[in-house]
């Protein structure tokens, strides 16, 4: 049946047209992609941002108590040793407190490796984006 009315075949669009489609819908997709990951990575600080204010505040109300509990054994020992003699006591208790926790701290600041995945992939993503995966 024909009735005037011809179907056209749409217009094949050019190899160069099509690599131009596909090179723009990358670049948007990783400008997508990277305004996501900004907007993660600030609602992740400022949840960082409130728990670390809150350590804070914790950090401060221990140090009072240790404070006010290291003034209670001062007075406690003065009494049975004299003032001057708990006083270097309880310097020399808390002076074994901190070097314990140094050294321990020391050795978990060693144990970090950074982001050794992440480096790894991100010196995969050139030779990636040129063909060259063998190379990586």
């Amino acid at each position: 049946m024909s009735d005037g009315f011809h179907a056209e075949a749409p217009p094949r669009a050019s190899v160069g047209d099509l690599l131009g489609d596909v090179t723009r819908d990358l670049s948007t997709l990783l400008r997508q992609e990277v305004e996501l990951a900004k907007a993660e990575v600030k609602q992740s600080a400022q949840q960082a941002a409130k728990g670390g204010s809150m350590f804070a505040g914790a950090g401060v109300a221990g140090h009072m108590v240790l404070l006010f509990l290291s003034v209670a054994l001062w007075w406690a020992l003065g009494d049975a040793m004299g003032r001057s003699w708990s006083a270097v006591v309880v310097a020399v208790v808390w002076a074994l407190v901190g070097a314990v926790l140094f050294v321990r701290g020391r050795t978990e600041a060693r144990r970090v490796k950074g982001l050794p995945r992440t480096a790894e992939s991100v010196k995969k993503i050139p030779n990636a984006l040129q063909g060259h995966e063998e190379k990586n």
